[in-house]
């Protein structure tokens, strides 16, 4: 599915559970060495994942240790995203000539519990989300907002190396092209020489999960 949403060139592995043959190197292991065993199995097989994606992309497929908040610390040469959930685990990696920053997220395809989008929509996204719920009532709006801010999160922390609230973002979604545009309210990002006002971002809903990405092109 992550292939459907990320751009040509990209390298990508998935998986709809934990496999029996993903494991750890020793440095990931104190990672999660006090992780719960759904928390711990998640981990691992994304990590495996990646490791698949970045044989596939040429590069070395060593441990993946995690920076600052958390982010997955690529081999040099490589930029890169990691996401889980319950149902499903996937990477994607891509050398810098192609993309300066990518971010994927992946959530089960439910609504939100109560409050949640109180608490990560503002108030324009609210309105939206609930007409496109009344009209498309298919796909749980809600949650994907959720999981495209987590994706915008995502490209926007390795290029400003700090964090962006849920309010520092304004989403507006395609229903009909699978694509929204993030206006990034906290001001804008830099890309190399480039000011970024807005990010681009395309979405799936399909066999109980909705995924989302991000990419800042090259």
């Amino acid at each position: 599915m992550i292939e459907r949403i990320v751009p040509a060139g990209t390298e990508t592995a998935e998986a709809y559970g934990d496999l029996p043959e993903a494991t750890l190197f020793p440095e990931e292991e104190l990672i999660v060495k006090s992780a719960v065993a759904k928390r711990r199995g998640e981990f691992t097989t994304a990590r495996h994942c990646a490791r698949q994606a970045l044989t596939r992309l040429g590069a070395p497929a060593g441990a993946i240790l995690t920076g600052e908040r958390g982010a997955p610390q690529w081999p040099e040469g490589v930029v890169g995203s990691i996401t889980h959930c319950d149902g499903y685990r996937a990477a994607v990696v891509a050398r810098p000539a192609l993309v300066t920053s990518i971010g994927i997220d992946a959530e089960p395809a439910l609504p939100l519990p109560s409050g949640v989008l109180d608490a990560v929509a503002l108030a324009d996204e609210q309105v939206a989300v609930k007409e496109l719920l009344v009209s498309v009532p298919q796909v749980p709006w809600d949650r994907l907002l959720f999981s495209a801010k987590e994706s915008v999160y995502k490209a926007w922390f390795p290029l400003m190396r700090r964090f962006l609230e849920f309010e520092g973002a304004r989403l507006v979604f395609d229903p009909a092209g699978g694509t929204f545009t993030a206006h990034l309210l906290a001001g804008p990002a830099k890309a190399g020489s480039r000011t970024l006002h807005t990010f681009d971002g395309r979405w799936l809903s399909e066999n109980g999960i909705v995924l989302t990405s991000v990419t800042v092109p090259a």
